[in-house]
């Protein structure tokens, strides 16, 4: 089926890369001999995970022009998101992410991004307003906001949804891209003004607000003009304020084995939430479902699952 472009369900925005992972568990990748490669980053795997609910999606992203960068487009389509503006830069090389896998959660990234990624060269007049303006959902993430031209990108797109409902911003911070933490909380607030939802664990949120405590960044994001905030809490499970609403789901037990696509599944069950039409507390838990089953996997953007799978482990939950 043709994807209508100029009316996604979800498009997303930003970092795009090539996952190596490796197959042996609890060692130094000094020691690891084997690895997987997989589609990565965290705007694109919250596309993947919406087409997996059955949702047109894109990502607006840029590879380098090599073999890696084709296997980012030919991977995308093989999991149902539209490559179009997933395009490719002359004489410069796709990203790769390498990490250690020692369970359950904390443990070694290597972002292999320098001197600059390309879909940090995203360019604000390169894109195309009707897609953004006419999709569902517009999601962003903070990486985005890191370097030039790629940050003003990341601005013009908010800016044309004009705070269109379900314009969201996933908080996802990651400190080794940024130059120090002042300069984060600096463009991070700059693109509050312009979403509607802002998604975000406790650390992120310290960046983005200055708070830690679920509650007051809960209330420090609604502040700053959002319509919900999500506060996610790893093992304490995930808060959620409106300006009428607050909802706590507790956490979905899981032997965790690597967690970190868990927030990307989560919000790409969030989008399905919001698309469905859903009560927020329904979103809610259905999305901590959706994040724990994927940390139980090695893998993150073939990880997502389907909804049938989530709403099993709901079920297998409440009995």
């Amino acid at each position: 089926m043709a994807i209508d472009h100029e009316h996604l369900d979800v498009l997303t925005m930003g970092r795009v890369g090539v996952d190596l992972y490796p197959l042996q568990h609890g060692v130094g990748l000094e020691d690891v001999t084997s690895f997987g490669k997989f589609l990565g980053g965290s705007p694109t795997n919250v596309a993947v995970s919406a087409a997996r609910y059955g949702h047109s999606s894109a990502v607006i992203t840029r590879t380098g022009a090599d073999p890696l960068g084709l296997f980012i487009r030919n991977e995308l389509e093989r999991l149902g998101v539209s490559a179009r503006y997933a395009t490719e830069i002359a004489g410069m090389k796709t990203p790769i992410v390498l990490c250690e896998i020692f369970p359950p959660d904390h443990f070694p990234l290597y972002f292999y991004r320098d001197p600059v990624a390309p879909d940090l060269l995203i360019e604000a007049d390169d894109l195309e307003e009707r897609a953004i303006k006419g999709a569902a959902i517009l999601w962003a993430t903070v990486t985005g906001l890191t370097r030039e031209p790629s940050r003003s990108a990341h601005l013009r797109a908010l800016e044309t949804r004009a705070k269109k409902s379900h314009t969201v911003l996933d908080l996802d911070y990651r400190a080794e891209l940024w130059d120090s933490p002042e300069e984060a909380n600096k463009h991070v607030g700059e693109a509050l003004q312009h979403v509607t939802i802002a998604i975000g664990n406790t650390e992120e949120c310290d960046i983005a607000v200055g708070e830690t405590n679920p509650d007051r960044a809960a209330d420090a994001l609604l502040e700053r003009g959002v319509e919900i905030a999500v506060v996610k809490q790893g093992p304490k499970g995930v808060l959620a304020k409106s300006s009428e609403h607050r909802y706590e789901v507790t956490p979905f037990a899981i032997d965790v084995v690597n967690g970190l696509g868990a927030g990307d599944a989560f919000g790409g069950a969030f989008c399905h939430g919001l698309l469905s039409g859903w009560d927020l507390e329904r979103i809610l838990q259905f999305s901590n479902a959706a994040g724990a089953i994927v940390a139980g996997r090695l893998e993150c953007s073939t990880a997502m699952p389907f909804e049938e799978e989530v709403l099993t482990a709901l079920e297998k939950k409440n009995a």
